[in-house]
């Protein structure tokens, strides 16, 4: 039997610029046009990334800012600025009649949903939080679906409970591959790589706390210590310099090109809990001591890291009430205890999704059948622009 042709007109994947939301998007994309799905992405100035998706992917930029956080003012013209990207978002839209749109959060993705939202395409929204985050709160409402990457996910509406689909939170190939790795009991003497990082900015907290737990540790512990750490630039040649001085064996860069070698070597990581470091972290099947950052909006890290070590696949050590002595006693017990090491990172495994982007592209290609309809005229737009105007509020 014939297969029956798709729509040829493009999925639109809307994201602002920071890689929390870059990546997920950018690995929807490729995998659509691997399907032979036309693809075309909507993001802000920031979204340079989306560049190096093989050539293939048509990129359109519009207006978008922020609000969360900021005073009257710097509201008010951000809310300005999402009129305008709407506007703008109208006008492509209208051009590409795309048969679906695909959110990925941030306010770069507000005025293209609302926009193709009002001219009757299905929406999918994606989050890849244990939060729903402020932009994707906004938009559930006109979503067809939304994809979420945990099981229990906080502040979702009761009208839009019925929407969530469970896909996870797509990660890159070369993270994938580990899922295979699986290390080798650790025997009492062997090395032990672990490894640091604070996301894509860093974090000045473990430049100060990781240095001062490992001087805490036994002599022989410490010793058996092969450490990879991620530091900011101002704060690189003191770390380097605190490990010099302890003997550890220590590679500390700004940013790590081959992290996912450096995952499949760690017995354990220390970490923060960002949606896309749980996600690889869990993909990989690794154990974490997660410490969230503390000014996240919506406390959002703290939510992902409970998700996850509920699951057992990680213990949580919040930045406010941990320190040199608290973090250098779990290491002492889960580096002193194989068995315990090796059961979380059973249970870090069983928590990832390893078909995130499959699960995602499955839903999106569900959806993306209907036709946008025209039924909903001028009265709709002008409603979707107040809810615009409204998100600076």
């Amino acid at each position: 039997m014939t297969a029956q042709p798709f729509d040829a007109r493009p999925i639109l994947v809307a994201a602002g610029g920071t890689g929390g939301h870059v990546f997920p998007a950018k690995a929807l994309a490729e995998a659509l046009l691997a399907r032979g799905r036309r693809v075309a992405l909507v993001t802000d100035r920031r979204g340079t990334a989306f560049e190096t998706v093989g050539g293939a992917l048509d990129v359109h930029r519009i207006r978008a800012a922020g609000i969360a956080g900021r005073g009257l003012l710097a509201k008010a013209r951000a809310g300005v600025e999402l009129l305008l990207g709407y506007f703008e978002a109208r006008r492509l839209v209208r051009a590409l009649r795309p048969v679906a749109v695909v959110g990925f959060g941030g306010y770069a993705s507000v005025p293209t949903v609302l926009a193709a939202a009002a001219r009757g395409v299905p929406v999918i929204l994606h989050e890849q939080n244990a939060v729903l985050g402020r932009a994707n709160r906004l938009l559930a409402p006109r979503a067809t679906a939304i994809a979420v990457s945990f099981a229990e996910v906080e502040k979702v509406g009761a009208a839009d409970r019925g929407k969530l689909v469970l896909t996870g939170n797509p990660v890159r190939e070369a993270i994938r591959d580990l899922r295979d790795a699986v290390l080798p009991p650790l025997a009492p003497t062997a090395p032990i790589d672990l490894l640091v990082t604070g996301g894509s900015q860093g974090a000045t907290v473990f430049a100060e706390l990781v240095p001062a737990a490992i001087a805490s540790l036994p002599d022989a512990l410490r010793a058996r210590l092969r450490l990879s750490q991620q530091a900011r630039e101002g704060e690189l040649e003191g770390v380097v310099a605190a490990y010099r001085r302890l003997g550890v064996a220590a590679d500390v860069r700004r940013f790590f090109d081959d992290m996912p070698a450096r995952l499949a070597a760690a017995r354990l990581l220390i970490c923060r809990s960002g949606a896309s470091t749980v996600a690889e972290n869990t993909v990989a099947g690794r154990p974490a001591l997660l410490i969230p950052y503390p000014h996240a909006i919506d406390d959002h890290q703290s939510a992902n890291a409970r998700a996850i070590a509920a699951a057992g696949g990680a213990l949580v050590l919040p930045q406010a009430s941990s320190d040199a002595g608290t973090l250098a006693a779990q290491l002492i017990r889960l580096l002193g205890d194989p068995a315990a090491l090796a059961t979380m990172a059973a249970a870090a495994r069983a928590a990832g999704v390893p078909d995130a982007v499959d699960r995602l592209a499955d839903l999106v290609e569900r959806h993306a059948g209907a036709a946008p309809g025209s039924s909903h005229g001028h009265g709709a737009a002008a409603t979707t622009a107040t809810t615009a105007r409204r998100a600076a509020a």
